[in-house]
């Protein structure tokens, strides 16, 4: 069973649970039973010292969501010291009102991005980065053994991505290709998906669902929430 819940994500959290339980959030969170490698916590905004090496001697993992954490001036987490302290770290979207696109390529790019003013122009380099969005991800959801990396025995979940446009061609060089993928590719560029052997994006078209419907229930939905609200 895995355990997912949102820590230290902005200062006034923080400040409640201080006052509930005279305890930094993530010494709460233990206190409680909670973090184990089973755990992920999106976030961890704000950890000091303790509460990493909590994190790392428990082997709880961390759901990094650089979007929601700018749009709702949360702060920047510092996910280079979190994976230098021995923290697998992944990448989290938040919810669709925290981040209103949902993209993975948006996170890279912005996780990859936040570092740079904190640890210099070469931190978190893209390779990494990509790791955090592929296999640092299955290894959170304890699925390291199924998903997260093009191997015999494995889950056949691919993306096939199109670099050859004007506004990203791409060299055939590996790091080149990560820093692309990283900084300039966008879900424009999916050309095909993958999901456990079965296609359900083929040649930029959605086939195993009806785009047409789906958009008209969301925008259906979306105004009954609104008139509700």
């Amino acid at each position: 069973m895995l355990l997912h819940t949102h820590a230290s994500e902005n200062k006034n959290e923080i400040a409640e649970v201080k006052k509930m339980y005279d305890k930094d959030n993530i010494a709460a969170l233990h206190s409680f039973g909670a973090l184990s490698e089973k755990t992920v916590l999106a976030h961890c905004v704000h950890l000091n010292s303790k509460e990493i090496s909590l994190l790392q001697k428990t082997k709880t993992n961390i759901a990094h969501c650089p979007s929601s954490n700018l749009k709702l001036a949360s702060g920047i987490a510092n996910t280079l010291l979190y994976k230098q302290s021995g923290i697998n770290v992944s990448l989290g979207a938040d919810g669709a009102p925290c981040n209103n696109n949902l993209s993975v390529f948006q996170e890279m790019r912005f996780a990859a991005l936040l570092q740079k003013p904190l640890h210099g122009a070469t931190a978190l380099d893209a390779k990494t980065v990509f790791e955090m969005a592929t296999v640092n991800g299955a290894k959170a959801l304890g699925l390291s053994d199924e998903i997260g990396s093009l191997e015999t025995g494995r889950k056949a979940d691919i993306v096939l991505l199109d670099l050859n446009n004007v506004w990203n061609p791409v060299e055939s060089y590996a790091e080149n290709l990560y820093s692309t993928i990283v900084y300039s590719a966008t879900a424009e560029n999916i050309h095909s998906v993958m999901i456990d052997g079965r296609w359900v994006v083929r040649n930029k078209e959605l086939i195993a669902l009806d785009e047409k419907k789906i958009l008209e229930t969301a925008k259906r939905e979306l105004k009954k929430l609104m008139e509700r609200v």
